[in-house]
């Protein structure tokens, strides 16, 4: 090996490293945020529901595309909602291009005959998916209030009377809650999505917005300030992550969005890997696009902080770890051979090891947000240790898949918002076999993903010859994470 490509590599890994200890430093901050989070939602003006003239007129839409598994308990759910019907209206902004259609519409009218104010909104095209739904529904929404709902997610009945209240501050634009889990315990793959879907709803959303930072409408399970969306410019298409553009849009023209822990919405996690992957996929490049569409106006704003700017380039910039983790990961063989051949390195390898505080920093802002919801005696604690570690495993077999996304996203490449599927599986003995909206086709990533398993194979035995253990843990990690991510692939298909 050259050693001018010896200094290449070490130079990209190296930075590829520096921008992950930035990163886990930008979650030290949040955890201290989230630490010192003083609750003022006891404090904060609230309408008084109490008071007929008090009660804000609510729309709930509920954007669906070919739901046959969920549509009838979302509906179900949704009818459940405790308040005044002459303030609330429902739209169901279906795009279905199967059955379900018809379906839906029975349930519907079913519906309207109880009373419910209830509207079937079709389009002729799905132009825009989920963000062209949305802005569709808005045009006739009688609501001042937006509250949505993807299909697989399952508020409680009192869930508007806990929310709504907080826009009396008439600066506040955004409502959002924390996401729960009905099938947590499904299997590993939901276990660890809830793991790490945990750790965004409470370490990241509060960490940011308890000090004015900018957060994230999360998609769903929150409710919008209907001139905050018309103000901001209203729902655009141009990204997979609509949620993620209208925020920032929203939070640049001075609109604030609050933030509910305690306030919880159940959903279903994907319980097969495809699934997880058409959703990962979709977050990450999202999270790319929108990178390139709000990065600028984010720095060059003059009513935002230095340090509000810099935690925004850093959630901006949170999909795009995974692409830093990956060059991690792949050049760490090349760097055992450089560090065996040129001695002279030595004290580059001793101080990238410094680095590996990015690793504990996480692990230690994890633990607090596993407490949170799960407690913290010291079984709790041993439990965290094994999902942490399988976690790390899986997110690190997910790298090469989500980096593809992220370039997508750089790059500018366009492509199709792909829904994830819904199963309505309520135990583990439920099978999610035969579910028609399952991706057929085997992702032609997994080929790579199985030439990495080997690669990082390799990278063990290296450890042997060269004598240089520091790294074997970690390509245990990685070989096990792409052993996952790859069988699972293989074996988990409709």
């Amino acid at each position: 090996m050259g050693l001018i490509i010896s200094y290449l590599i070490i130079g990209i890994y190296s930075i590829a490293l520096l921008l992950i200890f930035f990163y886990s430093l930008a979650q030290l901050n949040l955890l201290v945020n989230y630490l010192g989070n003083k609750r003022q939602n006891q404090t904060a003006p609230k309408f008084n529901l109490l008071d007929p003239k008090e009660i804000p007129y609510v729309t709930i839409q509920l954007p669906v595309y070919n739901e046959e598994y969920v549509m009838e308990r979302l509906l179900e759910n949704i009818a459940k909602i405790e308040y005044p019907k002459s303030k609330l209206e429902i739209q169901v902004l279906d795009d279905s291009t199967d059955e379900t259609v018809l379906e839906t519409a029975e349930r519907i009218k079913a519906l309207q005959d109880s009373g419910l104010d209830i509207q079937h909104i079709r389009r002729e095209n799905r132009q825009g998916f989920k963000a062209g739904a949305l802005k569709e529904g808005l045009l006739t929404a009688k609501g001042d209030f937006i509250a949505i709902f993807d299909a697989d997610f399952l508020p409680d009945s009192d869930w508007l009377k806990k929310t709504v209240i907080y826009f009396k501050d008439e600066e506040i634009g955004v409502v959002q809650t924390r996401w729960g889990h009905i099938n947590r315990d499904y299997s590993t793959l939901t276990k660890i999505q809830a793991f790490a879907l945990d750790a965004h709803f409470t370490l990241e959303q509060v960490g940011r917005n308890s000090k004015g930072h900018f957060i994230n409408f999360n998609g769903t399970a929150g409710i919008w300030r209907k001139e905050c969306i018309l103000d901001a410019g209203n729902w655009e298409g141009d990204t997979l992550t609509e949620d993620l553009d209208l925020s920032y849009r929203a939070q640049l023209k001075n609109w604030k969005f609050k933030y509910l822990e305690d306030v919880e919405t159940p959903a279903e996690l994907p319980v097969v890997i495809s699934a997880a992957r058409s959703q990962q996929f979709r977050w990450n490049k999202g999270g790319a696009e929108n990178f390139r569409k709000s990065v600028w106006s984010v720095l060059s704003a003059k009513n935002i902080s230095l340090k509000t700017k810099f935690h925004g380039v850093m959630h901006l910039l949170n999909s795009s770890m995974f692409l830093c983790v990956f060059i991690v990961s792949f050049l760490s063989i090349p760097a055992m051979y450089i560090k065996a051949i040129y001695p002279q390195f030595d004290w580059v390898f001793s101080v990238l090891s410094f680095f590996v505080l990015s690793t504990i920093i996480l692990f230690i802002c994890y633990w607090f947000t596993y407490k949170s919801i799960q407690g913290s005696s010291f079984d709790n604690f041993v439990d965290y240790i094994k999902i942490f570690f399988t976690f790390f495993s899986v997110a690190l077999g997910f790298s090469l898949h989500n980096s593809i996304a992220v370039l997508e996203g750089h790059m500018g490449k366009r492509s199709e918002f792909v829904r994830t599927p819904k199963f309505n599986l309520n135990s583990i003995t439920d099978s999610w076999k035969g579910n028609k909206y399952l991706a057929k086709k085997l992702s032609p990533n997994m080929i790579l993903e199985f030439a990495l398993m080997l690669y990082f194979m390799f990278g063990m035995y290296s450890a042997v010859p060269l004598n240089d253990f520091g790294l074997f843990p970690f390509h245990l990690m990685l070989f096990l994470g792409f052993g996952f991510v790859f069988f699972k692939s293989l074996t988990a298909r409709a």
